[in-house]
């Protein structure tokens, strides 16, 4: 028969189950202890969240972190090849295959491949922009441009992972999750580590990409859901009063301290106390910071809201906005399908189609954000990443499309400490390999910089797993000073 005191142990994980139905708007509740407070003893509960210094003094307080699924071509957006034009639809010469390894198949496997792309110079810094991005163009000078960027692995998923949590396999943290653990949270009222996505499904990997891996749970990523309700049921059931609800929580999360407080390892349960106490204060929180209605008409415009070809990516960048207004430290915006046909920036055939329609998605919200930022003064603070998981190849697949390349590829950073205007590294002359291998920029190298803008030293920020000292980076990582204002 188990004793008194073991059963008040374990009844905190039967009563989460109870409670959150009714944090969650699941119906059901429970009856209010009045000696609940002697049931539980919090004292020695370190908060995972509180907030916490950084090495040095950070350049950036936020960051935004957008991902664009299913891997753009450069060679069709920043990195303009002259001598890829010249040399189209001849093979590509083995000079510039030397050291990798190519496996496409198609019609013109190998051929090298132009589209139909007008190039121009744009602002004091004169950065390329191919006619695929207008509205960006306009800020090129608040711009870095990475064009040496490399990975490793050339499939989807894994290359994702890698992009997001610096490993190939799952079971590491993304660094969402790690700047979250280094620097806690800004604001206890939010999450301060969001993921925005749009389209009906989760993006391509799913929530392995924003996960805590290793450390506690409660670092984990929080899914805002497209549409007016970020959370599923997040509002207070109609029946259950708020006093009710409240009382409900607090016996709750004091059984469950008294609980955490003796087996001071169960992250799993810490995890669940904040988020309980979290998804309470969200109910009223979650919703107005996602919501635009109070936005200008201007503001609005400027984003593409409204706009068929624009209206779901611009409603979450305006979002990802809102949440840097309200101390949210890390935002990762992934880029969902630009319609029923094309799912993402895959484009292995029909580049022009494929491409045509994802730029259009993007460009407008994105270059509304650099200057909602900079109008705002808040690109000073926040820093904007614009990545993939790897880009696309000089040569043809299938005709009119190009295969995954992980051996040079442009990506690029602003605000946050960047130094505006400014181009690191290049790629060879026809755009498919990096040209100075000292200056190639991997995941790891981008990460390491990402956190030293936020005041933190990669090699510093440590949590002990399995008994070795893990860091973000693994046992990588330089930062790229050349990008740093």
């Amino acid at each position: 028969m188990k004793s008194r005191r073991e059963f008040l142990q374990k009844a905190g994980y039967g009563l989460g189950a109870l409670s959150l139905s009714s944090v969650l708007g699941q119906g059901g509740g429970l009856v209010s202890w009045a000696n609940a407070a002697d049931l539980a003893v919090a004292a020695g509960i370190e908060d995972p969240l509180a907030p916490k210094p950084t090495h040095f003094a950070a350049k950036a307080k936020s960051v935004i972190w957008l991902h664009m699924d299913g891997a753009p071509s450069s060679l069709d957006l920043f990195d303009h090849k002259p001598e890829l034009v010249k040399l189209a639809g001849t093979p590509t010469p083995d000079s510039f295959t030397q050291g990798i390894q190519i496996a496409t198949r198609g019609l013109d496997a190998n051929k090298l491949f132009v589209s139909k792309r007008t190039w121009k110079q744009y602002g004091e810094s004169g950065a390329w922009f191919s006619d695929l991005l207008p509205n960006l163009a306009q800020r090129a000078d608040d711009i870095a441009f990475i064009k040496s960027s490399v990975t490793v692995g050339a499939t989807h998923n894994i290359s994702i992972l890698k992009l997001n949590t610096g490993d190939l396999v799952p079971g590491r943290p993304s660094l969402g999750a790690w700047v979250q653990y280094a620097l806690g949270s800004a604001n206890r009222d939010l999450p301060a580590y969001v993921v925005l996505y749009n389209g009906k499904n989760e993006p391509a990997g799913g929530s392995v990409n924003w996960s805590s891996g290793f450390l506690p749970a409660v670092y984990q990523g929080t899914a805002f859901l497209p549409g007016d309700v970020p959370i599923h049921n997040l509002t207070r059931p109609e029946l259950v009063a708020a006093n009710a609800q409240r009382s409900n929580l607090d016996l709750l999360k004091n059984i469950n301290e008294y609980h955490a407080a003796r087996h001071k390892g169960d992250t799993e349960l810490k995890a669940r106390i904040e988020a309980y106490e979290l998804a309470h204060r969200m109910q009223s929180t979650a919703p107005e910071a996602v919501d635009i209605s109070k936005e200008t008409a201007a503001t609005k415009a400027l984003y593409g809201v409204g706009e068929k070809d624009t209206n779901d990516y611009a409603v979450n960048l305006l979002r990802a906005r809102r949440l840097v207004e309200r101390g949210v430290r890390f935002i990762q915006v992934v880029s969902g399908p630009a319609d029923e046909e094309i799912r993402n920036w895959d484009a292995h055939n029909d580049l022009e189609g494929n491409h045509g329609k994802m730029a259009r998605m993007v460009d407008k919200p994105i270059a509304g954000l650099l200057a909602d930022l900079k109008s705002r003064g808040l690109l000073e603070s926040t820093l904007v990443v614009w990545t993939s998981e790897f880009g696309r190849t000089s040569f043809g697949e299938s005709g009119d499309g190009r295969d995954h390349n992980p051996w040079g590829y442009t990506q690029w950073v602003a605000g946050g400490g960047i130094k505006a205007g400014f181009t690191y590294g290049e790629t060879d002359a026809i755009g498919l390999q990096v040209a100075d291998k000292e200056k190639a920029v991997d995941t790891y190298d981008l990460h390491a910089t990402v956190l030293h803008l936020l005041g933190l030293d990669h090699l510093k920020v440590n949590f002990f797993n399995a008994g070795r000292a893990e860091r973000p980076t693994v046992v990588y990582g330089k930062v790229v000073k050349e990008l740093i204002a």
